[in-house]
């Protein structure tokens, strides 16, 4: 990984926002997508831990905008905004959206790694933030770590090892 002054950690259906030397991190990525959006001349970087592709797939009202694709990156980009970031340069990286389980059903509402990373795809398109490198698919697990001196994602998958993107 990287050496940095502080690590901050970001829980599922969490974000944070972390500025150089310090780095940002999540774990726990099976079907969940993980994505950093970054301003490189700034050095600051934005986590945010996406567990579902859409807000309207909530059983309740009071959602946890950082559970969701639609609501969770437009949340982010409040956060980053409020730093001082410019929307026009920023850039993304992602990972995560592993199938977990193997269903002998071919309904698209047991597909959530795949629906999440399309979910998260579409909501950058949106925004014009350009996707830069991601490491998405699979059926393991990751925890990644992203430095904001580097702009390298560090990527540790199950049964994989380490990778940076």
């Amino acid at each position: 990984m990287f050496t940095s002054d502080t690590i901050v950690k970001v829980g599922i259906a969490q974000m944070d926002v972390v500025k150089a030397p310090n780095t940002i991190r999540t774990s726990g990525l099976g079907s969940c997508v993980g994505v950093v959006i970054y301003d490189e001349t700034k050095q600051i970087a934005g986590l945010i831990h996406v567990m579902l592709p859409d807000s309207s797939l909530g059983k309740v009202d009071a959602t946890n905008v950082a559970k969701f694709a639609d609501t969770g990156i437009k949340a982010l980009l409040d956060l980053l905004k409020a730093e001082g970031v410019q929307t026009f340069k920023l850039k993304a990286k992602i990972a995560g959206g592993a199938q977990m389980f193997q269903f002998t059903s071919d309904k698209s509402s047991m597909r959530i790694g795949p629906r999440n990373v399309e979910a998260v795809k579409n909501e950058l398109n949106k925004y014009k933030i350009p996707l830069i490198a991601e490491d998405t698919g699979g059926n393991s697990g990751r925890t990644i770590e992203f430095s904001p001196v580097t702009n390298k994602l560090n990527i540790r998958t199950v049964n994989r090892g380490v990778s940076e993107i």
